[in-house]
C-alpha cells in the first residue's frame, strides 16, 4: 500500500485539470493553499460562472459520525483521507454543470490490518438537454472502466443515477454518469488495482466535459434560460447540503468550509410549486433527459 504514490497522483491531477480548464475559460484560477490541501478556484470567468478544483489531505484520531454510523469497525481508529473534488458550473445555460472526484481513505490501528478504500465517479448536470452531450459523457465514462471488467460501468452507473438522486423531490440531480464508494479488491495487487481505476477516470474528466462545453459555449441565451438555470441550480444546492456524503463528512471532520461549500452555484433561485410549460425546452429536460437510461 503506497499512499504517498495516491498522494502525488492526486495533487498532479489537479494541476493538470486546473490547467486544462484554465485554458478553456482564458483567465486564471485563484489557488489558495491551507494546511490540509489546495483550493483552485475561478469566480466571474470568461466562461464559468464559478468552478473549483480542490485537493485535500486530511488526517485524524478519531471519525466523525457520519463516517462510523454505518462503518463502525472504524471507530477508534487513525484515518487518512486525501482527493480531488470538482464543480465546474458555467454561465451559459446552455453548458451543463458538472462535478467529479477520486479519493482515497485509510483507517489503521495497532495491531490491526488497515482499512482502505477507494471511492469516486463523475456526473453531468445539464439545464437544457443535448441527447449527444450525453451519449459522449456516458461513452467516455464507459471507456475508461472497460479495462476493469464488463459489468463495471453498468453497475456504476446505477450507483450514480442511485445516489444523485433526490429523495425529497422525487427527481434526480442530473443525467448521472458514474460513481462508487467503498472501493476495496481484498488480496495482492488489490489496492494497486483500484488506484488505477480512480486514475482511469480522473484522467478523461476534461475529455469527458470541456467537448460539450465547447460545442455549447457560443449558442445564444436570454433571461427566460438563466432563470430556469437558476431554478435547476437550486436542486443542485440542495443535495449537496441535504444528501451528500462528502459535504457532511467535511464539514464534520474539519475541513475547510470555503473550499467545501465552493461547490455551490453562485446565482440560485427558488419559486412555489412551479412546473415547465407543456411541450417547452425545459418540460423536454424533465420528461426526456433526466429519467435514467441507457446512454450507451
Amino acid at each position: 500500500m503506497n499512499t504517498s504514490a495516491v498522494r502525488h497522483y492526486l495533487a498532479g491531477l489537479q494541476d493538470r485539470i486546473v490547467a486544462a480548464l484554465a485554458a478553456f475559460d482564458g483567465q486564471p484560477f485563484r489557488r489558495d493553499a491551507w494546511d490540509r490541501g489546495t483550493a483552485c478556484v475561478i469566480e466571474e470567468g470568461n466562461f464559468f460562472e464559478r468552478g473549483g478544483v480542490n485537493f485535500s489531505h486530511v488526517t485524524g484520531e478519531n471519525l466523525p459520525a457520519s463516517a462510523t454510523a454505518h462503518r463502525p469497525e472504524l471507530a477508534g481508529r487513525k484515518w487518512e483521507a486525501m482527493g480531488v473534488s470538482l464543480v465546474l458550473h458555467p454561465r451559459n445555460p446552455h453548458c451543463p454543470t458538472s462535478h467529479m472526484n477520486v479519493r482515497c481513505f485509510v483507517a489503521t490501528k495497532d495491531g490491526a490490518e488497515p482499512v482502505w478504500w477507494f471511492g469516486g465517479g463523475m456526473d453531468l448536470t445539464p439545464y437544457y438537454g443535448y441527447a449527444e452531450d450525453c451519449v459522449h459523457f456516458h461513452r467516455t465514462c464507459k471507456d475508461a472502466l472497460k479495462p476493469f471488467g464488463a459489468d463495471v460501468h453498468g453497475r456504476y452507473k446505477k450507483w450514480c443515477d442511485d445516489y444523485f438522486f433526490l429523495k425529497h423531490r422525487n427527481e434526480p440531480r442530473g443525467i448521472g454518469g458514474i460513481f462508487f464508494d467503498d472501493l476495496n479488491d481484498a488480496g495482492a495487487g488489490g489496492f494497486d488495482r483500484c488506484f488505477a481505476l480512480i486514475r482511469s477516470i480522473g484522467d478523461v474528466f476534461t475529455t469527458a466535459y470541456l467537448p460539450i462545453c465547447q460545442r455549447r459555449r457560443d449558442l445564444a441565451y436570454g433571461e427566460r434560460e438563466r432563470d430556469f438555470q437558476a431554478y435547476r441550480r437550486g436542486r443542485y444546492v440542495e443535495f449537496n447540503l441535504v444528501w451528500d456524503r462528502g459535504t457532511l463528512f467535511g464539514l464534520q471532520s474539519g475541513g475547510r468550509t470555503e473550499s467545501i461549500l465552493m461547490s455551490l452555484p453562485p446565482v440560485v433561485k427558488w419559486r412555489y410549486d412551479w412546473h415547465p410549460g407543456p411541450g417547452s425546452a425545459e418540460e423536454k429536460l424533465y420528461t426526456d433527459f433526466l429519467p435514467p437510461r441507457d446512454w450507451v
